[in-house]
Order: structure tokens, then C-alpha cells, then sequence
């Protein structure tokens, strides 16, 4: 690049830096060109042989042609310049560009050594092709601090590029990385969302499966009572039907007629939830010593879950046997909740389990800040969780 506004729109060079556009090299090659016939018209008036003129013509065009080497080679191109500028003043613009570029598109030392080769090719004009009216010792100074000027100038330019290339790559990472998170919260939110089908589902299918056994394995209960479990079939494939509709409407992200969330299960629901598994036929003892209290939606919620995935396991591996249920906790001290069931002979045709429901307990209470443990025996399960309720 030869000039400082060159154009956004990227080409590479051989060695892959950007490179401006073929307009913007263009109209560089136009203003130098202006520059050295400016210089050119001023040596015109001058009373010098006519050799000489002809030498600074050739030069300044040279230079002009010389120009566009930038591009590709700007070391290189930025000594031919110099050592034009030994023969002619009018190859000084194109002189001045070439070192300009090199201090900006290469290291300090590099550039520095063009701006010296610069300054001995000027002092060496200076001392053949003296300037009327103007010492050699001030004209050294002024090529001296020209010199220096551009390299400050250019070295200023290149840290501003270096900057500028630093943001722009921090900006892209940036937006990687925004990206990367947004992928990982819409997967963790849809983790959440397939623990929450597995918990209500698993559950809800369960108790379908218990009292579709009943009614196949007791075709001679009486009327009432088969006419009551096909009542609870129907109103639990309802329910499930439900649930998976509202579980499928979040995944989709679809908002709700009235803009609010289902309801979600707490601890004050736990009492339905062993009422609906003594209704199965499962013999649930179950203790509260909460007093009543309802802890954080989150800490309730996950409470809740835990006991409801419990109690479907007893339900698929534990048949017939009796559940013990405790609930133990208060304010500050955290909630404990236990469940015992001794191992039976599983019932079948219940819904299969997918063997990763305590798995994704364990993750669920994790997230919660708690802890959940698990104890099997020959003959009995145990199933122990403890979450925090803050004070």
C-alpha cells in the first residue's frame, strides 16, 4: 500500500500483505507524476545545459515508472529511487514515497537503513547539483530531518495498522466465541429440556403402563373397577399429551397464548405425586418434616424431580415392594430427601428405561448445588440427595 487512505477492499501481494485496488495505485502514480513535472518546471527555468534537462526528464519518468515496484518489492524499489535521486531532483517525489512505504510495510531497522541510503543519495546530489543560494551544510540538515520525518511518520503508520489488525482479529474471535457460547447454551438449554421430558414423561407413562397391566392381567375385576382404571388411562394420556406439548413448544421456542410459562412443580407437590403412585398399587411411606415450608423454585422443582424419577424406578424395578420416602429440612440447614425401595421382581411390560435417568439426576442436582448419592444392595435401593436452601 502507498498511501495511507488506501482503499478497504483487500488484495494480496506475493508476500500477502494488503494491496489497494488498481485505481488507488493509479492515482499515486498520477500524483507523484504531478510532482516530479512540478519539479521538472522548475528546472525549465533554470539556465542549465540541455543535457542535464534531458537527464532529469529521463530520471523523473524512470521514477514514475518505478512507482508500482512498490507493490511487490518495496525494499528494493525504494533504493532504485534513492539512488535516482543522486542524479535528479526529480526524482526526489518518487523517492520520498518509496521510503515512506518501506517505513510503514517493514521494520524499523529496515526502513531505517532506507532512510539513510536515502539521505547519502540526496547529500551526494547536493554535492554535484548544488542548490543556488543554499549551503551544503543547511541542505544536509533539511535532508536529515526530511528524512527522519518520513520514518517517524511511516514507523507511526504501521503501529496504527498493527493496532487496527489486532482489533479486528479480537472482534473476530470475539464474535467466534459469542457464537461457541450461544451454540453451548441453546445445547445445554435442549439437555434441560430432554431431562424434563424424561422426568415427566417417564413418570406419567409408568403409571399408564401399571394400570394397562391391570386391566390385562384382571379381566374379571368388577365393572367398577376396571371402568375407573381405563378412566385413569385416558386421563394420563391426556396428561401426557400435555406435556410432551408443551415441552415440544419450548424446544421450538414457540411463546404461549398468553405470554407466560407453564407452571412448574415444586416441593408442595410432592404429596400429589405419592398419592398418584399409591394409586398405581405402589406402597409408599412417606414422611415430611419440612413443616410446610416451600424452599426456591429451583431447589423445589429439582426436589420434586428427584423423588418423581425415585418412585418411577420403584415402579419398573421394584414391584410390589414397599417405598419409604423422607423429606427432612428447613432454612438455612438445607433439604435432605431419602428414598429406600426393597428390589423386586420388575413388572413386565412397562415402558423400557433408557438406564440414563439417574444420570441425568445427578447433573440436575449438581446444577442446583447439591449432591446425590445412590446405594444398592441385594436387597434394597437407597437413593439419597441433599440440595442447599439458603437461609
Amino acid at each position: 500500500m502507498l498511501l495511507p487512505t488506501a482503499a478497504a477492499r483487500e488484495c494480496r501481494t506475493a508476500d500477502g500483505e494488503r494491496r489497494p485496488p488498481p485505481a488507488i495505485t493509479a492515482g499515486a502514480v498520477a500524483a507523484v507524476a504531478v510532482l516530479v513535472g512540478a519539479t521538472l518546471w522548475g528546472l525549465a527555468g533554470q539556465s542549465e545545459p540541455g543535457w542535464l534537462l534531458a537527464l532529469d526528464i529521463t530520471t523523473g519518468v524512470a521514477g514514475c515508472a518505478l512507482v508500482p515496484l512498490l507493490l511487490w518489492a518495496p525494499v528494493p524499489g525504494a533504493l532504485l529511487l534513492a539512488a535516482l535521486a543522486a542524479v535528479s531532483p526529480a526524482a526526489t517525489p518518487p523517492a520520498t514515497v518509496g521510503t515512506l512505504d518501506v517505513s510503514r510495510r517493514r521494520q524499523f531497522t529496515t526502513a531505517a537503513g532506507v532512510a539513510a541510503a536515502g539521505t547519502a543519495t540526496h547529500a551526494v546530489r547536493g554535492l554535484w547539483r548544488p542548490i543556488e543560494g543554499l549551503p551544503l551544510l543547511w541542505w544536509l540538515v533539511l535532508v536529515v530531518v526530511a528524512h527522519g520525518a518520513l520514518l517517524g511518520w511511516g514507523t507511526v503508520l504501521r503501529a496504527r495498522r498493527a493496532i487496527l489488525d489486532s482489533l479486528r482479529e479480537r472482534a473476530r474471535r470475539a464474535e467466534a466465541e459469542q457464537g461457541r457460547r450461544i451454540a453451548e447454551a441453546r445445547a445445554q438449554e435442549r439437555a434441560q429440556m430432554a431431562r424434563e421430558m424424561h422426568d415427566v414423561l417417564a413418570h406419567r407413562l409408568s403409571l399408564l403402563a401399571t394400570y394397562a397391566g391391570a386391566l390385562e392381567y384382571r379381566p374379571d375385576a368388577p365393572p367398577e373397577q376396571l371402568a375407573r382404571a381405563a378412566g385413569v388411562v385416558r386421563t394420563g394420556v391426556h396428561q401426557a399429551l400435555d406435556e410432551l406439548r408443551g415441552v415440544i413448544a419450548v424446544l421450538r421456542d414457540d411463546d404461549s397464548s398468553d405470554g407466560t410459562a407453564p407452571p412448574q412443580p415444586g416441593l408442595a407437590d410432592v404429596p400429589k405425586l405419592v398419592a398418584e403412585s399409591r394409586d398405581a398399587g405402589v406402597l409408599v411411606e412417606f414422611d415430611d418434616r419440612t413443616g410446610g415450608v416451600e424452599p426456591p423454585p429451583v431447589i423445589g422443582r429439582t426436589a420434586y424431580r428427584v423423588l418423581q424419577e425415585a418412585l418411577t424406578n420403584a415402579r419398573e424395578h421394584a414391584s410390589g415392594a414397599p417405598v419409604g420416602v423422607w423429606l427432612v429440612g428447613e432454612p438455612g440447614s438445607g433439604l435432605e430427601l431419602e428414598v429406600s425401595s426393597r428390589l423386586g421382581v420388575a413388572t413386565t411390560g412397562l415402558v423400557p428405561g433408557s438406564g440414563t435417568g439417574l444420570v441425568g439426576l445427578t447433573e440436575r442436582v449438581r446444577l442446583a448445588g447439591g449432591r446425590l448419592d445412590q446405594e444398592r444392595t441385594a436387597a434394597e435401593f437407597r437413593l439419597r440427595a441433599w440440595l442447599p436452601w439458603p437461609g
